[in-house]
């Protein structure tokens, strides 16, 4: 029988982070993972050698000093991660396609208040009032910077109101509104029901920058893989945790994977699905409180993706770029599950290489739920009927009309590659509902951080403190606090930013 001091359950981005500190810290660590490679969302895949993005897209926090810059520059992995940041305002867009009003915005968190300002003079007080709220509750939030010592996150009164509360009580201008609320599209929670403090907490360092990465999520993962080489951390792909075995004192000793092989380890950190994770314990030992509690979290949305391949020729190939088409003025409305018409579409240009040649791509995401796919539930992926098949099909034409009404320009030049639904997702990552960004972040709820159900299991990942890259890592830099001790934790901060 194996002995570690840690596992890590789950190879995303959270994991990644957690298994990379921990060896760092020389000790040896199993990083396990469902599929059959590593990375999970990050993990790219390719249609005729183009590579398209799976799950990771596009981030903030690369600009200088933020918190993103200094996670990377303490796992040493800066030099790996080349971000090719959205500059031009026309590559940073909001189109209103009722009235095809279109609004762009500089890169910078100065730039973008001045940008507003200058779209809607008379709401000066209003925009001034919430860049500066959104700044103050980044500024009082010590997880986002991790030169501080990380500590639980005392309540904000901001953490107590929602967004839409907070915009409804500077303006009535629904577009304004909307544009106030357009990074809730990075965390999947209705304005309505996402805290106005976590809805500036993930869009401060987007106001900062927007960046795509040169090589995607490929660009992480390998930066990880080659680190891991030079410590104590050793890989399981197509592996998960069936149970946790050998209970004493609330800890567990010994944990079953599912191939049979049964391993020791001081802690284990799981960065998964909260559903996923409770699968795990053994269900008579668990509170009915406990469980209720997990069910209880709402999914965030998911996405229907095109992969779309660009073929005009002759034209200057894609620079980085996110454009978001709205079908209505109430971003609330839009996301919530219960609303039949269009969805918001998000369009994320930029090029590739491919062999000798730059290969433009866009990938275009509609926001989808599970209530439009869950009568294909039980079939999987090469599996499905044609039914769904034909679903797929309309999606497809319906997004590319969409882009075509406000790029005719391109008629004649997509070229649809492939197309995912939240099953696609739910089936390659391993998720219960495929959704975007695990659990909706909701005002009042707590999520599971930190050690859950035993004295040794921690929980971890974008369900925890906030989704995407950032707030993924974030919550693995805050559990190796913990497991390491504080001074550990501390000299390892110093030591690295140093570097």
């Amino acid at each position: 029988m194996k002995t570690y001091d840690d596992i890590v359950v789950g190879s995303g981005i959270s994991g990644l982070t957690c298994a990379l500190i921990l060896g760092m810290n020389k000790r040896k660590v199993l990083l396990i993972e469902k599929a059959p490679k590593i990375g999970g969302s990050l993990s790219r895949f390719y249609k005729k050698g183009i590579p398209f993005d799976t799950g990771f897209h596009f981030t903030g926090g690369f600009a200088r000093d933020t918190v993103l810059s200094d996670m990377l520059s303490v796992l040493s992995i800066k030099d790996d991660i080349q971000p090719e940041f959205i500059m031009k305002p026309d590559n940073n867009q909001f189109i209103f396609e009722k009235d095809n009003k279109s609004f762009m915005f500089d890169s910078g968190f100065d730039e973008h208040i001045s940008t507003m300002l200058s779209y809607f003079p008379e709401e000066k007080d209003a925009i001034i009032k919430y860049f500066t709220r959104v700044k103050k509750i980044r500024e009082n939030t010590p997880a986002m910077n991790i030169r501080s010592e990380i500590m639980m996150q005392k309540p904000l009164k901001e953490d107590f109101i929602s967004l839409k509360t907070m915009l409804d009580s500077l303006t009535d201008n629904k577009i304004l509104k909307t544009l106030l609320s357009a990074f809730s599209m990075c965390y999947g929670t209705e304005p309505s029901k996402v805290s106005f403090a976590n809805h500036a907490r993930v869009s401060f360092s987007l106001y900062q920058s927007i960046a795509r990465v040169k090589n995607g999520g490929d660009a992480f993962i390998n930066a990880f893989k080659k680190k891991f080489n030079k410590y104590l951390i050793d890989i399981k792909t197509n592996c998960h945790i069936t149970s946790c075995e050998d209970i004493e004192k609330r800890r567990v000793k010994t944990f079953l994977l599912n191939n049979g092989d049964k391993i020791k380890a001081d802690n284990c950190i799981f960065t998964i699905h909260p559903r996923e994770i409770v699968k795990t314990f053994k269900q008579n030992n668990l509170s009915k409180a406990f469980k209720e509690r997990v069910n209880d979290f709402e999914e965030s949305f998911g996405l229907f993706v095109c992969f779309i391949k660009f073929t005009k020729k002759g034209v200057k190939p894609f620079d980085p770029g996110v454009i978001t088409l709205y079908p209505d003025f109430d971003l609330n409305k839009l996301i919530d599950p219960e609303y039949k018409g269009d969805q918001p579409l998000v369009l994320v240009k930029n090029s590739e290489k491919v062999r000798n040649r730059t290969v433009s791509v866009i990938n275009a995401f509609e926001l989808n739920y599970w209530q439009q796919v869950s009568r294909w539930a039980d079939s999987t992926t090469g599996k499905r009927c044609k039914e769904y098949e034909n679903y797929k099909l309309k999606k497809t034409e319906k997004i590319c009309k969409r882009i075509l009404k406000i790029f005719p320009e391109y008629d004649g030049c997509l070229e649809v590659m492939d197309s995912a639904s939240m099953l696609t997702f739910r089936d390659y990552l391993n998720s219960p509902f495929g959704s975007a960004y695990g659990i909706k972040q909701k005002i009042g709820q707590f999520n599971l951080l930190g050690r859950v159900q035993y004295k040794n299991t921690f929980a971890a990942g974008q369900s925890s403190i906030l989704p995407g890259v950032l707030g993924a890592m974030v919550s693995g830099f805050t559990i190796c606090r913990y497991i390491l001790s504080k001074k550990a934790y501390a000299r390892f901060i110093e030591r690295e930013l140093e570097v």
